[in-house]
């Protein structure tokens, strides 16, 4: 089971980009899918979920309007579109999934945005906002 984040890159403020995380040795129909992000010195943080159909989706409060996450299943790939960059959305950027039929980490994921206990993670991306 492999997850292989890219799109990354240094941006200006107010700019954008799209990640993509591609899936491989298995689908993303039966998985949630996550996005993390890690700030130099801070916690890593949930931003978004999307369910296992790619119909329901989650945001943290510090992206909602900004970031969209969406999903196609015939890539097996899931995608997060950054608008509005910020220098505070400045970090390395992570994808997870989690497998729907365990209802303790779907909660965690979908709901909570918190990725404890999950095994599938992808490597990072870097995403740099700065003038």
């Amino acid at each position: 089971l492999q997850l292989v984040e890219s799109g990354g890159g240094s941006v200006q403020p107010g700019g954008s980009l799209r990640l993509s995380c591609a899936a491989s040795g298995f689908s993303l129909d039966y998985y949630i899918v996550g996005w993390f992000r890690q700030a130099p010195g801070k916690d890593r943080e949930g931003i978004a979920s999307i369910s296992s159909s790619g119909q329901v989706t989650n945001y943290a409060d510090t992206v909602r309007g900004r970031f969209t996450i969406s999903k196609d299943g015939a890539k097996n790939t899931v995608y997060l579109q950054m608008d509005s960059l910020q220098p505070e959305d400045t970090g390395v950027y992570y994808c997870a999934a989690a497998n729907k039929s365990d209802p303790v980490l779907l909660y965690r994921l979908y709901v909570s945005l918190d990725g404890r206990g999950i095994d599938n993670w992808g490597q990072g991306t870097q995403v740099t906002v700065s003038s």
